[in-house]
């Protein structure tokens, strides 16, 4: 079972974690007491051999292979290795467990989408979790050995329930070399559109919803079977165990202590038990035994997932959701706060301090600011209003009036904007205008000779249909304007706006 510690560590306090270190299941003392007992008995044979075996001459040359390894045991980067693996296995192990096939969101959906108080509709609600519960069974037993020691076979699934015999024939006579712990979803989607046609569900949304659950469940079993079949990279998992153990094999060399009387430089002091050597294996080969046990936590340790406590209930609750708990509501009645304007739940007397602090607002409420510094600052050269100032601008780049459409260079930029926003090309305008196959000598209906063409000054254009033609009194002088009708209403909305355009020609 899962060793949980978390109610002991609920408040940080002095010595917090200290009181966890006394515990021994779960613990690193019980994963790694036996390589710890093994260190240290060769280390101690080798200081006895050194010490009480070893000729002079024997001596001489152990201790220059004592400062040899010693030297060179840095080299290997244990630290950096080992660190980069654990950070991999432990992340992996987290995603295996959020994978882990839970049924709670499926039976909420099955319970307000396939309707029926009768025996069939339960029997409906009740069959399409079961083979949900059955598919998970049929992975995790495929994955976990617990599981598979619980169901070694698909006899114990039948006896156990989750499957009929029936089910059972169709099940083994579906020709498939490969793992076939989908088949339950298939039924699963077989039986629920069966209900759809059957009016059990009452519309294709719930159907699809319904599905889509379905979707998300049979994904999660089947990304156990992906964790399961591709592990972390066997290289990788050499690299790390072959550092972590030559390091510590150079170790019991290098860190024997040598006798002071010959002067090693690092050597004054004799010791026969190394303190911070045992340190060191106990850190980095405890890191290592991390590693170990949640490579895969669908085994027997002590932290490994419970599977079959998994299995028990999500099978208990799904069955209530759908059958006991189906259609069965409280009598509605008004809530304490039905009338309260700020409904606020009470505190108990050991709760009652959090009343007197202040909620929380925004990380810049507290921010001050001096006076002069809150005062709005008016655009540069504009000494009207800040409110008037937009407007005024607004106001020069809309022409609104025929005064300004005849004689304003601006709206006569505005319209040459409108005539390039529309897409209609100077050819086609010509061939188009009506005056121009007209005598020489008569007045341009359409001003398209008027010379304020070719300096980019043509004179605007209506935005509204056009109104009674006025008369022309005769030829038209170079620059001069006709007057236009005055707008009759909002321009379309289809029309280009070169609000922008100007923006950016007057800048």
């Amino acid at each position: 079972m899962t060793v949980t510690y978390t109610a002991r560590v609920a408040n940080a306090r002095f010595g917090g974690f200290s009181k966890l270190l006394l515990l021994w299941r779960g613990s690193i003392y019980k994963l790694l007491w036996r390589e710890l007992l093994c260190f240290l008995g060769l280390y101690m044979a080798l200081s006895a051999a050194y010490r009480f075996v070893l000729t002079e001459e024997q001596k001489r040359y152990f201790e220059k292979l004592v400062i040899y390894c010693d030297q060179y045991a840095s080299l290997i980067p244990v630290s950096f290795v080992l660190g980069f693996y654990v950070t991999l296995v432990v992340h992996r192990w987290w995603n295996q467990y959020l994978c882990m096939p839970l049924p709670d969101a499926l039976m909420c959906v099955v319970a307000g989408t396939v309707h029926g108080r009768d025996e069939r509709g339960r029997l409906y609600r009740r069959t399409l979790m079961r083979y949900a519960g059955l598919s998970a069974v049929l992975i995790l037993r495929s994955v976990s050995t617990a599981v598979f020691k619980r169901f070694p076979t698909i006899d114990h699934v039948v006896e156990a329930g989750f499957m009929t015999r029936e089910e059972r024939k169709k099940f083994e006579n579906l020709n498939s070399s490969y793992n076939k712990y989908w088949v339950p979803c298939v039924w699963f989607s077989n039986l629920a559109a069966q209900a759809r046609r059957e009016g059990r569900i009452r519309d294709n949304s719930a159907l699809k919803l319904l599905l889509e659950e379905l979707t998300v469940f049979r994904g999660k079993c089947g990304m156990l079977f992906h964790y399961d079949w591709i592990s972390v990279p066997l290289v990788y998992t050499q690299v790390v165990t072959i550092a972590v153990y030559s390091y510590f094999l150079a170790c019991l060399i290098g860190r024997q202590f040598l006798d002071p009387a010959q002067g090693y430089q690092g050597h004054n002091l004799d010791l026969c038990v190394p303190i911070f050597t045992l340190l060191q294996f106990f850190f980095y080969a405890g890191w290592l035994k991390v590693a170990e046990q949640l490579i895969n936590p669908f085994g027997e340790d002590d932290d490994d997932f419970e599977t079959n406590f998994l299995i028990d209930r999500n099978f208990q609750v799904s069955m209530l959701a759908v059958d006991e708990m189906y259609d069965d509501l409280a009598m509605l009645e008004k809530d304490l706060y039905w009338d309260a304007a700020e409904a606020r739940a009470p505190y108990t007397a050991a709760t009652a301090f959090l009343l007197q602090q202040p909620s929380f607002q925004g990380s810049t409420f507290d921010i001050t600011l001096a006076k002069e510094d809150m005062q709005f600052q008016r655009l540069d050269g504009v000494d009207a209003p800040l409110g008037e100032a937009h407007g005024d601008f607004l106001q020069r780049l809309l022409p609104v009036g025929a005064g300004m459409a005849a004689g304003g260079l601006l709206g006569r930029r505005l319209s040459l904007l409108r005539r390039k926003n529309s897409c209609v090309s100077e050819t086609s305008t010509a061939a188009s205008c009506a005056c121009a196959g007209a005598p020489d000598g008569a007045a341009p209906e359409c001003g398209c000779g008027d010379p304020l063409l070719d300096t980019g000054l043509r004179e605007p254009e209506s935005e509204f249909p056009p109104g009674p033609e006025l008369p022309i009194p005769g030829p038209a002088e170079p620059f001069t304007t006709v007057p236009m009708p005055a707008p009759r209403g909002p321009a379309p909305p289809w029309l280009p706006s070169p609000i922008g355009e100007e923006e950016e020609s007057l800048a």
